[in-house]
């Protein structure tokens, strides 16, 4: 009898549940339903013919948009561009592409080290007239992004194929053909390594594909044979990829059978714990993280599993907050829908997941709302968003013109014309500006009318706006009026009160003509808050040990 009624209980309380999902699936129905019957009276009955392709996939992108920003749709002509997000390869030329609008063409953005545009003698700002004997032509359409996708598919192809690009190079009279055979690119994981002083090992890591911890282990077995006893490993900007790079990254710095992660969604079943699977590669060496709000995904799962295990030190600021995973589900007609299935959570417990986006951007809860978890030593790390750094690096703020001046096409054209111009520079550690090429750019960007706004000539207008719709027009118009004229714009003192940094921004754009990405990023070592953080961290066993041991009260 008890056996029965257990029975009886256990069907009850499947009822609801049943009938829960029944009501779902109806509901799922009849929406979709809904949605056909309209597509189908506008295709039948509305004053012009609707284009179906896009504006079905339009209302899917609409649709997964207001889900997470991780939620993607590829048609079939882009997933290549899965393809090569999560392998790091592709058959091409090796570099990037970018629409200028004020030439209605696509100028060779970045040539990558070492890769078939680069070899061919292919540099930044050359402008793109034709591939393979076919002139590109000009962008005609309001949207640019279908003009650019051309230009960079026809620059693929199978890797072996040969073919000619024709191109204009600023300075020169004549249009130049290089001759190019397409192989297969595939973008390095580690941008950087190097020894720094007090032998210390860096490794700066741009992203996690397929070889990412072939890559990193490789680099740290070749500074330790260089001398290194330290290591920082650089995750800034780092916006992850493959999570089981990310285990196995972390595998070369803890020992064999410790966790590292578990996946969690709405199908149980398919619940996962990963844990690391090899031999590490070193357990010892004093280890520090450099992390920012760039860091996501995969490198989120590096710094929290280290920093769980008390392993490293984490240094620099609050990252990202994406604790989603996705998997690819194949569509009729060829396409893909890369989808979130379940979150992942790292040693502690906790899931680095930001509890919701505003306009795209992930919100962190405050620690007062956050949960407190523990790690292996006892530490206290809390969820909400993101991993918090256990040493926090406050960067000086920027005025709006250095973001201006950094997205200008004035700032490109500059850089451009001076490797035309200069065959040769110093190594990226040791180049300067002169100060009469400082002044040289200076006057460079007046003649080619480069401007900005001030985001406090923004803010004032708004509240000009806010005051008159509550009546305060008048009587404030003198106080607003004395305040905007402080406010014109001195270009003549802004550019003398951030010359220091207006001169690092031109220099690493030149630096990035002659030696590429690990020339850039071994030009931004040289003043560099976090990295020197990280070095005096590194460096200073007891402070090191201090930071990674529980707070005495705990």
């Amino acid at each position: 009898m008890k056996k029965i009624l257990t029975l009886l209980c256990a069907a009850a309380l499947c009822i609801p549940a049943a009938a829960q999902q029944s009501r779902h699936n109806f509901e799922t129905a009849k929406q979709l339903d809904i949605f056909n019957s309209i597509y189908k009276l506008l295709d039948l009955f509305y004053v012009d013919t609707l284009d179906a392709k896009k504006n079905v996939e339009n209302a899917v992108l609409y649709m997964l948009d207001q889900i997470d920003p991780y939620t993607v749709y590829y048609p079939e002509d882009d997933t290549g561009e899965l393809k090569q997000l999560t392998t790091g390869k592709y058959a091409g030329i090796g570099a990037v592409i970018s629409y200028r609008k004020d030439l209605a063409r696509c100028i060779i953005n970045e040539p990558y080290a070492g890769m078939p545009a680069a070899e061919a003698g292919l540099r930044r700002g050359d402008v793109i007239l034709s591939i393979d004997g076919k002139d590109t032509g000009t962008c005609t359409a309001d949207d640019p992004s279908d003009f650019s996708s051309s230009v960079s598919e026809a620059l693929r192809g199978q890797p072996g194929t040969q073919f000619e690009v024709r191109v204009r190079r600023p300075g020169r009279e004549k249009p130049m053909t290089f001759k190019l055979t397409r192989r297969t690119v595939e973008l390095p994981s580690v941008v950087l390594s190097k020894v720094l002083s007090d032998s210390v090992g860096y490794v700066q890591l741009n992203g996690y594909t397929e070889n990412t911890a072939r890559d990193v282990r490789r680099a740290v077995v070749e500074l330790k044979q260089q001398g290194a006893r330290r290591l920082v490993l650089d995750l800034r900007g780092n916006p992850g990829g493959l999570m089981d790079q990310a285990v196995d990254v972390v595998n070369l710095f803890l020992p064999r059978g410790k966790e590292v992660l578990s996946t969690r969604g709405k199908i149980a079943e398919r619940n996962t714990t990963f844990k690391t699977k090899s031999e590490p590669l070193d357990t010892e060496i004093p280890l520090v993280v450099l992390v920012d709000f760039g860091t996501a995904s995969a490198a989120e799962i590096t710094a929290g599993a280290l920093q769980d295990y008390d392993r490293a030190v984490i240094v620099g600021r609050r990252t990202y907050g994406k604790g989603l995973v996705q998997e690819t589900r194949q569509l009729p007609y060829g396409g893909i829908l890369k989808l979130t299935t379940s979150k992942y959570y790292i040693p502690s417990g906790r899931c680095v997941q930001a509890y919701t986006f505003k306009d795209g951007v992930p919100q962190h809860l405050p620690d007062s709302l956050s949960k407190a978890f523990k790690t292996a030593a006892g530490r206290t790390v809390r969820d909400g968003g993101g991993i918090t750094p256990d040493v926090e690096v406050t960067l000086d703020s920027l005025p709006t013109l250095i973001t201006y001046l950094a997205l200008s096409d004035q700032l490109l054209d500059y850089s451009v014309d001076y490797r035309n111009a200069h065959d040769t520079i110093a190594p990226p550690a040791a180049f300067r500006l002169t100060d009469a090429e400082y002044a040289a750019f200076r006057q460079y960007l007046k003649d080619h009318k480069f401007t900005y706004d001030r985001q406090s000539r923004s803010v004032l207008d708004l509240l000009r706006h806010v005051a008159a719709g509550e009546g305060y027009a008048e009587e404030a118009k003198a106080e607003f009026d004395a305040l905007e004229a402080k406010l014109i714009h001195n270009e003549d003192f802004d550019f003398t009160r951030w010359e220091k940094e207006i001169r690092q921004l031109v220099e690493r754009s030149i630096v990035l003509n002659y030696y590429y990405q690990a020339g850039q990023a071994e030009y931004d070592l040289r003043e560099d808050k976090d990295l020197e953080e990280a070095l005096r961290i590194v460096c200073d066993d007891a402070r090191r040990r201090a930071l990674l041991a529980p707070p005495a009260a705990e």
